[in-house]
């Protein structure tokens, strides 16, 4: 057996790095990850929290964002409340990738603006700070669509129409040609409309006219409803007539045409049509969008972006 003497025995200073190492192996320690063929987006090395007892990693991001002095990216949705005020805040953060996008049909027109918007050379991005501009309905706008349709006695339809007088509107040229041949019914200029509704007041007579088909003998009776005055004299009510309303606050008018009913069940009662409005109503939010793209130099789109990605 061989002999030791003192000398073979080790040092306190190498005992002491002895229980270091072997302390070492069971304590938790940060190690890098490398994240070669993991994609694009991530940093050559992720640390990480190794508990060689658990044989676990724990993220520890969380324990470093906790002593960030500044945020790392801009994000979040700004909540505009004017087209202009959109502009300008897009031209104050807006870079090449940067894409305006819009939601033009009813009931929910707006505008959105991805700020970090994939790049054009294809590199992706996480598309979480953007400007929105959803279009404020005007009150004039509500009251012509909510009463659209709606059968209205002669009263009420002439308050309605007093109330409203300043969006009547006599057609244009071209309007009056188009809808005049598309409804066959003759368009009506804003004093005439608030006159019929101010001072009109039409009784119905009934006749039978016999017509006798002289080859056959067949007879064929018809019934002619005519519609007077008080005077007795026929009534001529047009059939058409025009609303110029802003739909949007401070946006410019939308001209709608509108066809006029009227029905006789003892008192008469007046209702107006709105003919497509949702139409010129998109049409409207189109010419936005076109104005902001030039405004701000971006591309526009009709439609929704994906969803933000890495929240």
């Amino acid at each position: 057996m061989a002999q030791h003497s003192s000398n073979d025995l080790p040092t306190s200073s190498a005992v002491k790095d002895i229980a270091h190492l072997a302390q070492a192996a069971v304590d938790a320690q940060i190690i890098g990850v490398k994240t070669d063929g993991l994609g694009p987006g991530l940093p050559a090395e992720v640390p990480v929290l190794y508990d060689p007892k658990l044989h676990t990693a724990s993220a520890i991001d969380h324990v470093i964002e906790a002593y960030r002095q500044a945020p790392r990216a801009r994000e979040g949705t700004a909540r505009i409340l004017t087209a202009q005020s959109f502009v300008d805040l897009v031209n104050r953060h807006k870079d090449e990738g940067s894409a305006i996008f819009a939601e033009t049909r009813w009931p929910n027109p707006k505008l959105l603006a991805v700020l970090d918007y994939h790049d054009v050379d294809g590199a992706p991005r996480h598309g979480r700070h953007r400007v929105e501009y959803a279009f404020p309905i005007s009150e004039e706008f509500r009251a012509w669509h909510g009463q659209n349709g709606k059968p209205m006695e002669q009263a009420a339809f002439a308050a309605f129409l007093e109330e409203h007088a300043a969006e009547l509107a006599s057609p244009e040229d071209g309007e009056k040609s188009e809808y005049e041949r598309i409804f066959k019914a003759t368009f009506g200029n804003p004093n005439e409309i608030l006159t019929l509704s101010r001072e009109l007041e039409v009784t119905a007579s009934y006749q039978v006219k016999n017509k006798v088909r002289l080859q056959t003998g067949e007879t064929e009776l018809n019934f002619v409803e005519e519609h007077n005055d008080r005077t007795g004299k026929p009534v001529v009510v047009p059939g058409i007539f025009m609303v110029s309303v802003p739909a949007f606050l401070d946006g410019d008018p939308v001209r709608i045409p509108a066809r006029l009913r009227y029905r006789l069940e003892g008192a008469i009662k007046w209702s107006f049509h709105l003919y497509r409005w949702e139409y010129w109503l998109r049409e409207r939010v189109q010419h936005d969008l076109e104005r902001v793209s030039k405004d701000t130099g971006l591309p526009a789109f009709e439609g929704l972006p994906e969803a933000a990605t890495g929240l």
